[in-house]
């Protein structure tokens, strides 16, 4: 055995070229001999920056979202307690109106509930919970 050859096969798609290299003697030491072809493109990837990593894309679009969602809450946090302090300066014989559309005379103020009377021939009353008042026309003229 005298001669040495050294094989390599190329990563690419199309067919291969001849394989280009230089046999190796015993005397010699073997070394593998490599020639690069000069049409041949090197592709080297860049290190990606943190502004081009999808991992901070996320965040950044979670942390808009949320500051979003902070600036939503505070005008219905408004709307809350104003209604908290609408239902607690309710008076009897005060009229009301509650959010489906019935006006009654308030009759009773209890913590969860409020009494209304919603006809004066009938004398008819009904319960309903605080939350379902929507506004107090007594106070609104």
């Amino acid at each position: 055995m005298n001669n040495v050859w050294i094989l390599a096969q190329t990563k690419t798609d199309e067919a291969p070229s001849t394989i280009k290299g230089t046999p190796v003697t015993e005397e010699e030491t073997p070394i593998m001999k490599v020639e690069s072809d000069p049409n041949a493109t090197t592709q080297t990837q860049q290190p990606r920056g943190l502004l081009d990593s999808p991992f901070f894309l996320i965040i950044l679009v979670v942390m808009v979202v949320y500051s979003f969602s902070l600036i939503l809450k505070n005008p219905q946090k408004k709307q809350r307690k104003q209604h908290k302090q609408m239902v607690q300066s309710l008076q009897k014989n005060d009229r009301v109106q509650t959010i489906g559309g019935i006006i009654g005379t308030v009759v009773d103020v209890k913590d969860d509930a409020i009494t209304l009377k919603i006809d004066e021939s009938n004398n008819t009353k009904i319960k309903v919970t605080i939350g379902a008042i929507g506004k107090n026309l007594s106070k609104d003229k």
